[in-house]
């Protein structure tokens, strides 16, 4: 599945006709389970199993996707499956997905970026809690901790998905795109150089727009 979605997720950006991306689980039971833990310690050494994963850098290629990436989270999303919904941009989920870290749990630490892109969405306290105790937590409590935007029954997940990637679809791609980029970016800056950036991007964006229509 990395393998996979290492070649889709640039195809996404490189397709015109693509406007909008939805990550989805297939079958009945999970958006994604993570890892298969029976894998665990059948490489050669944790380092050179590390080496691997990040010679093919999934998550930074989740997170190089300039269009937007809408996130249908049903049953279980743990591990490596909650971290890959955080790299999309609108998490909705159905009111029985369940969400967790459980690598403290296996004697772990989170590897795909789930100790770095929770934090930025929740705070470090939930963060903590949920990384430090291996505890999982159901729809609503990833709806009021801020962890996904909506929660809807099951049957309404993908429709309600795919309303969103449509209105997304019907606006400026340009626009979507310097947004997203602003928001990215300006996390890991002090607030004056953030607002500089945006400055600077809105205006090579009127500048874009105005080269189109000859303004």
């Amino acid at each position: 599945m990395r393998d996979e979605l290492y070649e889709v997720l640039p195809a996404i950006d490189d397709d015109p006709d693509v406007r909008v991306g939805i990550v989805k689980g297939a079958g009945e039971r999970a958006f994604s389970a993570g890892a298969d833990i029976s894998e665990f310690g059948t490489a050669p050494s944790q380092a050179i199993a590390r080496e691997v994963r990040w010679e093919r850098d999934l998550w930074g290629r989740f997170l190089s996707v300039r269009k937007p990436l809408v996130a249908a989270i049903h049953g279980y999303a743990l591990g490596a499956g909650i971290e890959m919904a955080m790299c999309c941009d609108i998490r909705i989920a159905s009111e029985e997905a369940t969400f967790g870290l459980p690598e403290a749990n296996l004697g772990m630490i989170p590897t795909a970026g789930g100790s770095q892109t929770m934090p930025r969405l929740v705070g470090p306290g939930p963060t903590l809690e949920m990384v430090l105790t291996a505890d999982r937590i159901d729809a609503q409590e990833a709806l009021r901790i801020g962890l996904v935007n909506l929660v809807v029954p099951r049957e309404r997940l993908l429709p309600t998905a795919e309303e969103v990637a449509r209105r997304l679809a019907s606006y400026d791609e340009r626009a979507l795109r310097y947004a997203k980029q602003a928001v990215a970016r300006g996390l890991d800056m002090p607030l004056p150089q953030a607002l500089e950036m945006e400055r600077t991007l809105a205006l090579a964006l009127a500048r874009e727009k105005g080269g189109e229509t000859g303004d």
